[in-house]
């Protein structure tokens, strides 16, 4: 098969994998949840298979453990952060107002110090951040929402994800040997190795990814609850749940946390430093620690491109979009570095400055 008829077969299949993503986007939640909990709990069972357990027994004993593990959290911590949510919402407004008059109250220091002209340029300018920002933040959850949190969906994941995370954990290996001995014989170890560099890529994002959302939500709801912060339960599981988003779930935890942090504990400064000392140190732990040990290198992304992929995805899928935003960017970057190895061998480049080396003229 000539290389444009195979770049118009691979055009036709991303074409058709998108358009059925946006057909079926309100009910694969579900489907799209219990692939990546196959995915994610596959090396377990292939632990306890080489400790003698069956594929069927393993995968029964892996999902009941998972199952009562959600169940006794979803019991135990859901109705206490879904009563912190609440009363956060309900007492937001009065929050911002409280900041307001503290503001006021270092208005004239501020004043004098920029300047008159300075002082109403800085002014105007958070007035239309706070402003723009709030409202693309409120439409892109408002069509979130509606598109893909129906009553549909939440039954789905209740029923229909733990069925589909079974079987397919319990044929997984069979998929993966069915879906190779389709691969065309020329190419089968160059594919091969792509599907090895997206399985690597795929591995950091839901395995690697989803433990460093974990561990940030522990590790902040912990530590703005043992400062006394009001509402540090509810802000730090925020803070940590929109950490897969670059910088989003940090900003959006230290803005919360510390703008609560002034208006309760002004003017005691150490408490409010306690609260921004949390965040110094979760991102410390993240940028340092966690990130670079359990996702490491494997996505490949830069921050910009993966912000503009979840919004993009969620903006067009709904919250399917933002579950499939990651994955896919970090698949897009495999074969995208693919492309441009081919490139690098190819006629087109090696001869475009005269060399069938592919160094330029000036390099000895």
């Amino acid at each position: 098969m000539l290389l444009q008829n195979q770049i118009k077969v691979w055009l036709l299949l991303l074409a058709a994998l998108i358009l059925g993503l946006w057909v079926f986007r309100g009910i694969l939640l579900p489907f799209v949840v219990g692939m990546a909990l196959a995915y994610l709990l596959d090396p377990v069972a292939d632990q306890l298979e080489r400790w003698k357990f069956s594929r069927f027994w393993a995968t029964s004993v892996i999902l009941t453990l998972a199952l009562v593990i959600f169940t006794g959290a979803f019991f135990l911590i859901v109705p206490l952060v879904a009563q912190q949510a609440v009363g956060l919402a309900q007492r937001l407004p009065g929050y911002v107002n409280q900041l307001q008059e503290l503001a006021n109250q270092w208005a004239p220091e501020v004043y004098a110090f920029l300047g008159a002209e300075r002082f109403a340029q800085v002014q105007n300018a958070l007035a239309d951040l706070l402003q723009n920002g709030l409202g693309i933040a409120g439409n892109i959850f408002g069509q979130i929402m509606q598109s893909s949190m129906t009553l549909l969906n939440a039954i789905g994941l209740l029923v229909v994800t733990p069925v589909v995370a079974f079987y397919m954990l319990l044929d997984w290996d069979g998929m993966v040997t069915a879906a190779d001995k389709l691969l065309p014989r020329k190419h089968r170890d160059e594919i091969r190795g792509v599907l090895k560099d997206i399985d690597v890529a795929m591995a950091g994002v839901i395995r690697g990814q989803v433990s460093v959302v974990l561990l940030l939500s522990v590790f902040y709801a912990t530590s703005l609850t043992l400062t006394g912060l009001s509402f540090g339960l509810a802000i730090g599981l925020v803070a940590g749940l929109l950490s897969f988003i670059p910088y989003v779930g940090f900003l959006v935890g230290f803005v919360l946390s510390v703008g609560v942090a002034l208006v309760q504990f002004w003017p005691e400064w150490p408490m409010i430093v306690a609260v921004f000392v949390v965040f110094l140190v979760g991102q410390f732990l993240e940028g340092n620690i966690l990130y670079p040990k359990l996702v490491g290198s494997s996505i490949g992304v830069h921050p910009v491109w993966l912000m503009f992929a979840l919004f993009a995805f969620g903006l067009i899928f709904g919250f399917v979009g933002l579950l499939l935003a990651v994955p896919m960017a970090a698949v897009a970057s495999v074969l995208i570095r693919f492309a441009v190895r081919k490139y690098q061998e190819s006629p087109l480049y090696l001869e475009a400055d005269g060399s069938s080396g592919g160094q330029s003229p000036k390099a000895k």
